[in-house]
């Protein structure tokens, strides 16, 4: 009967997440363009793609040393450790023990003597034992069973969670890369456009001495001068900024990388063709649909626990020992004495206490259930928003790119005009300074472009390498 009773599991039984009224995903994503292809993306090593060794590198030592990463990879190690002593919790229990016991007792009464008089006299007590005990509550309606099915769905909420911060971390690496490529180009050019406002002011100071220019003239290219020279001072402190926190994000302390990444390098440009897959293969690669996934699945086992312990228990427990008043006594076989006891305990008067803890699993259940439609549901609109503003970013880097050209044709035949004596240097300078405007609009315009790609990676859940299910299981 035992046998029968050990083979009934009491609870749901989990049968994935279409059973809690999943979100069913479109066929293909609605806001791709041209550049997005159906092909399945890699999940692991997206960065590769922009052929830049230097973030390879620094993406490479943040995976191996980045210290929120540490704290994931310990949790996942708690998770693992929980299995195990879940799994110890449900074999019996064993103990040895060596006792001695030494008392004196004063005043025990003898009872009446010969006289009709009490007696009383002083007792010492010596008492030596061996023993050994062991327990064991039988699992009969699979209330462990369900603790363990949570236990290993912990683990796989563990996994999830590292793979998350390892998509969180590999994307904010390549957004302060690009971030700090960016504004060492715009502080490039940002010197060279003051550098020729100053031409300009000199020789617009030597045309008021000559009497061909205005005071109103000189000051106001003064003006700009200046707006010139202190629109660098922020663009240095983003630079040191963005520096610090590669640094960190690479377990380094502020300052470390500088040797490294100081000389100004160039931004970094996404592929023409970005493989970004269909819908449902990002939910099930992203790293939070697949934490909410498993957390349901904790919380739907929790409530088989909750029932089983509604229900009567059964627990063994043995003793055996070998003692008596002398330490030789614990050695003679005859001295041995063993005691079984069965017990069957049943909580049936708890006045509503299991079905209140029964009712609040489910409750924590379908809390569960809610959280996982909201991942999918964030996921698929981050996808789409990603997309989208990257589409958006790539014609913005074509128009970007048209006004330069036009701006760089401009101040080519400006050059030819001077040259041949119709328009003067500063008309020149002008209009150089305007192609420089350009290029740094077009930079401005690319990092932006990288930055999208950067976030519609982060979107479709990539920058992690999947692992054995069953290793990430505990199994």
């Amino acid at each position: 009967m035992l046998a029968a009773l050990a083979g009934c599991t009491v609870g749901p039984d989990y049968k994935g997440p279409e059973s809690a009224g999943a979100v069913a995903p479109p066929a293909r994503f609605s806001r791709a363009d041209a550049a997005a292809q159906v092909a399945a993306p890699g999940a692991a090593d997206w960065w590769t793609g922009f052929g830049d060794p230097v973030l390879d590198d620094l993406e490479r030592r943040a995976l191996a040393a980045n210290p929120d990463l540490g704290v994931a990879q310990a949790r996942l190690r708690q998770a693992r450790a929980a299995l195990r002593l879940e799994r110890a919790d449900g074999l019996p229990n064993a103990n040895a023990q060596a006792m001695g016991v030494f008392a004196k007792l004063p005043g025990v009464d003898l009872g009446s003597g010969s006289g009709g008089e009490s007696a009383e006299i002083d007792s010492d007590v010596q008492f030596y034992n061996l023993g050994f005990d062991a327990s064991w509550e039988v699992d009969l309606f699979g209330g462990h069973r369900r603790q363990l099915e949570a236990a290993r769905a912990s683990i796989g909420t563990a996994a999830a969670n590292l793979a998350d911060a390892q998509v969180s971390l590999t994307a904010e690496v390549a957004q302060a890369y690009i971030n700090l490529r960016d504004r060492q180009h715009r502080i490039t050019l940002a010197r060279r456009s003051a550098d020729m406002q100053r031409r300009m002011l000199v020789l617009t100071e030597q045309r008021q001495a000559a009497g061909t220019a205005s005071e109103l003239q000189v000051e106001q290219l003064r003006g700009q001068v200046e707006q010139s020279d202190a629109a660098v001072l922020p663009l240095n402190a983003e630079r040191d900024a963005y520096l610090n926190a590669l640094a960190v994000l690479v377990g380094e302390a502020p300052g470390a990388l500088d040797a490294l990444l100081t000389a100004p390098g160039a931004v970094p440009l996404p592929p023409e063709a970005v493989p970004v897959g269909d819908p449902a293969a990002l939910i099930a690669r992203r790293p939070d649909v697949r934490a909410a996934e498993r957390l349901l699945a904790q919380r739907t086992a929790q409530i088989g626990t909750a029932k089983a312990a509604a229900l009567p228990r059964i627990s063994f427990m043995g003793l055996i020992g070998i003692g008596g008043t002398n330490p030789g006594d614990t050695l003679d076989p005859d001295n041995l004495a063993a005691l079984a006891i069965p017990q069957l305990s049943w909580n049936v008067l708890d006045f509503g206490r299991n079905a209140a803890r029964i009712g609040q699993a489910e409750g924590v259940r379908d809390e569960a259930a809610a959280q996982y439609r909201s991942a999918v549901l964030s996921a698929l609109q981050d996808a789409e928003d990603a997309l989208s503003r990257f589409g958006a970013r790539r014609q913005t880097v074509a128009s970007a790119a048209r006004s330069k050209v036009t701006a760089e044709r401009t101040a080519a035949l400006m050059r030819k005009r001077y040259a041949g004596g119709t328009v003067t240097l500063i008309d020149t300078l002008d209009a150089d300074r305007q192609a420089v405007a350009a290029d740094q609009s077009l930079i401005q315009a690319k990092a932006a472009m990288t930055a999208d790609y950067v976030a519609l990676q982060k979107a479709l859940g990539l920058g992690w390498a999947p692992a054995d299910e069953k290793a990430q299981a505990g199994r």
